[in-house]
């Protein structure tokens, strides 16, 4: 069964299934914490606000998952931000996580070497990935680089994990095109799984240099609780992040009921989109004249596009002189 912290007992897994939403949860008995995410309507208006063809709007649906998952561990006020640069068709990504739960995104792409069917790793290319976090209360700024190198966001995540975190994390991510009778849809689900014991990890063996060729090391510093939660994970199917018919809490249950998962409450997460007609006027004014006098359109004004939200604004040039 599954139970809130505020809960003193046990109860039924919820049926009923929430989109646009975030579900921390706990597996105490393993030290597990982790966070699943489903996005139907949020995801949907980010992937097609620009005729993506579907390879590249699915990739970009995997980068909306993983930033909510990672964004999400900021609680309150906030910022985090993924951002890939890559030598692939897809030359650039960049999706927004605004706390508490405020998501916006884009790909930029070159649609004449795009191929139907393929995989991430191939549309990404070789470059990095940028995740960065930026705390309000302090302006702290944090930002972690991992190369790309031919595979998707989950693997990429995996290695940033191993690399700067030093946490044993477990990325699955999903995304689906539905057919309903109100038309086509997208459907974006992420599954987030970390260890975080009370006592670190046992350093791994060393080589001692001079064992024969036929020696094994020791891999013990993989702690059993993490193999059995890492087990149960990956058990979870791409069509069960993204059925509408299952609920976020089923689906939990259906993974770690042996061992006992607590659900915390659930975020809401929106599509929205930073851009403002304020602050566009304000950086239209740090141009110099000249520069204002090149952007006026046949129509005698300045016109500005969100790259996000392609919303279009214009402006009068005397505004600014």
């Amino acid at each position: 069964m599954t139970r809130r912290a505020d809960e003193a007992i046990a109860r039924p897994a919820s049926p009923f299934a929430e989109d646009d939403s975030l579900l921390p949860f706990a597996v105490e008995p393993l030290d597990l914490r982790g966070r699943l995410t489903r996005l139907g309507p949020a995801a949907h208006s980010i992937l097609t606000h620009y005729d993506y063809p579907p390879a590249v709007a699915r990739l970009l649906g995997e980068a909306a998952a993983l930033t909510t998952l990672l964004g999400s561990l900021i609680e309150s006020h906030g910022r985090f931000q993924l951002q890939t640069r890559g030598d692939g068709p897809v030359d650039m990504i960049v999706v927004d996580f605004d706390a508490p739960g405020k998501l916006r995104g884009f790909a930029r792409y070159d649609e004449s070497r795009v191929k139907a069917g393929m995989a991430p790793g191939d549309l990404l290319g070789r470059g990095h990935l940028a995740l960065t976090m930026e705390h309000d209360r302090d302006a702290a700024r944090y930002q972690g680089v991992v190369p790309l190198e031919g595979e998707g966001f989950a693997e990429a995540a995996h290695r940033y994990f191993r690399q700067s975190e030093q946490i044993p994390s477990y990325v699955r991510l999903a995304v689906a095109e539905s057919v309903t009778p109100a038309g086509r849809s997208w459907r974006v689900g992420g599954l987030l799984l970390q260890y975080l014991p009370g006592t670190p990890l046992r350093p791994r063996d060393l080589d001692p240099g001079d064992a024969p060729a036929s020696a094994a090391l020791s891999d013990d510093n993989e702690e059993d609780a993490w193999v059995e939660g890492l087990s149960l994970a990956a058990t979870t199917q791409d069509h069960e992040l993204v059925d509408p018919g299952l609920s976020g809490e089923r689906l939990l249950y259906s993974l770690f009921h042996e061992r006992g998962v607590t659900v915390y409450p659930t975020r809401r997460i929106v599509e929205s989109c930073r851009c403002s007609t304020d602050r566009i006027a304000n950086l239209l004014r740090s141009f110099a004249p000249q520069d204002r006098r090149d952007m006026i359109g046949d129509n005698g004004r300045i016109g500005v596009t969100c790259e996000f939200c392609r919303t279009l604004r214009e402006f009068d040039p005397a505004d600014f002189e």
